[in-house]
């Protein structure tokens, strides 16, 4: 089981010379419409960014790369995993061919929360912590923790 965080259209910029979707997209995908969800549902996203000078940075990722993806094949980024420390967040991410419905890709991640102004690791804030917390009461029966690499990096 998983949380959709969105959907989105291969598009022709995205096809290399083998007639597919570039490896380099499907880190765009993850990142733009998936990472970039999260951080907005944890209001630690870009308007954090710019008006707390507080966001996240990714210090680790592992991606794999199931099936092809072809010009308009459209795909869903959903969460499949997710948890937090003090000062770390650690998610993993699939990105499933919305027609047929097959396994592309997935992306487990490791991010840090910083101060950008300092450029140090800080903890979340209060408000942040319990809007995760929530979040992981939500939908914490469709997440798996099978085969996670980073589930031992977190401090709990």
């Amino acid at each position: 089981m998983s949380v959709h965080l969105s959907s989105k259209k291969v598009i022709k910029d995205w096809i290399d010379y083998n007639n597919h979707m570039n490896v380099s997209y499907y880190l765009l995908l993850f990142d733009k419409y998936g990472a970039d969800t999260l951080n907005n549902i944890f209001k630690i996203g870009e308007n954090s960014a710019k008006t707390t000078g507080k966001s996240t940075m990714i210090v680790e990722s592992n991606i794999t790369y199931n099936q092809e993806l072809k010009l308009n094949d459209e795909v869903d980024i959903n969460l499949t995993f997710f948890d937090h420390d003090k000062k770390r967040l650690h998610y993993k991410m699939e990105m499933l061919h919305k027609e047929k419905k097959y396994l592309a890709s997935t992306i487990e991640i490791l991010a840090l929360y910083v101060n950008l102004n300092s450029r140090k690791v800080i903890e979340f804030e209060k408000e942040k912590i319990e809007i995760m917390k929530n979040f992981i009461n939500k939908y914490n029966s469709k997440f798996n923790k099978d085969g996670l690499n980073f589930l031992s990096k977190l401090k709990k």
